[in-house]
């Protein structure tokens, strides 16, 4: 609308400089066209400096715009400085205090351990004292024992040649005490004093259902010892004198290893085919694989048919 009165009065101003001044009333027309355009003029300076004006204070609030907003980012920052501080300082409130809770931690867990390492070694002590007491109070049986009566094979009524001497000697123990003695200081690592033990056991009570568990450890306790020809010809003894027990796997087992042990690589590997081929089902078979298979030989665990008597398994003690 501004622009359309601008151009009338330019065009109106125009005409007024263009047309002859004849006559007195065109005169008159463009006395008042000029007063229209000092009029428009007038309204045009009015409309700029409002315009001025306007765009004046449109720069005075976008400059309070931005200080505001200059004025919000510092209050941002701040308050992001002060959380973060704050955030600091309750860090270093709770991280310190559980750092102590973890090294505590710790110390009873070291402490823990060696609690249970002294209550360990007094079980250990105990079980030491109690089978020192044990071994006391076997002397103290053997020492209250009867003394043997006199032989009965000396010098005849007619005076002939004395007879062969008997033995008369009579165990001062139970079979159930002895075997449990001598077992309980094989699994304390008395092996001299069980090997005594076991030996006895065999002396006194050879035809009993422990007979061969005894006779085992005998070969097995040379076997930890290192003594290997001994520990073959014991396991030995187990196989021929008691070949129907519940030690016979152990004891073919046994027997290869130490003759392995001895470098007699082939006798060895017999005894563990021996081994797979009357007991595929027991736990040993599958050791005996092993070795057969460090020592380069197949391994084949045929599901043959029990021999008489060799599958029967008892309790082993």
């Amino acid at each position: 609308m501004f622009r359309r009165e601008l151009a009338f009065a330019a065009l109106a101003a125009a005409l007024a400089v263009l047309a002859p001044v004849s006559s007195s009333g065109a005169s008159k027309e463009i006395q008042e066209l000029q007063r229209d355009v000092a009029q428009l003029q007038d309204q045009l300076r009015q409309l700029q400096q409002s315009q001025n004006q306007q765009l004046t204070e449109i720069r005075t609030l976008v400059q309070q715009s931005l200080n505001a907003a200059i004025d919000a980012n510092k209050s941002v920052a701040v308050i992001q400085n002060g959380f973060s501080q704050n955030l600091r300082e309750q860090e270093s409130k709770v991280v310190a205090p559980v750092v102590g809770l973890g090294t505590r931690m710790d110390q009873m867990s070291s402490e823990m351990r060696t609690v249970q390492q002294a209550i360990s070694d007094l079980t250990s002590m105990m079980g030491k004292l109690q089978a020192q007491l044990t071994d006391v109070g076997n002397a103290v049986k053997v020492m209250q024992a009867p003394a043997p009566p006199p032989p009965t094979g000396g010098a005849s009524m007619s005076g002939g040649a004395p007879g062969p001497a008997q033995n008369t000697e009579a165990p001062s123990i139970s079979a159930r005490d002895l075997y449990e003695n001598a077992n309980r200081d094989r699994q304390g690592g008395k092996f001299d004093l069980a090997l005594q033990e076991f030996s006895d056991y065999l002396k006194f009570y050879g035809n009993t259902e422990l007979a061969p568990n005894a006779q085992y450890y005998v070969a097995w306790i040379h076997a930890s010892q290192g003594q290997y020809d001994t520990a073959v010809k014991e396991y030995d003894m187990v196989l021929e004198k008691y070949p129907d027990n519940n030690k016979t796997p152990d004891a073919l087992y046994g027997k290869g290893v130490a003759l392995t042990k001895m470098g007699r690589r082939t006798d060895g590997a017999k005894e563990f085919q021996e081994l797979m081929k009357r007991f595929p089902t027991s736990g040993l078979a599958s050791q005996a694989c092993t070795q057969l298979t460090n020592m380069g030989l197949k391994c084949n665990t045929p599901r043959a048919a029990l021999p008489k008597g060799g599958g029967k398994r008892t309790s082993r003690r």
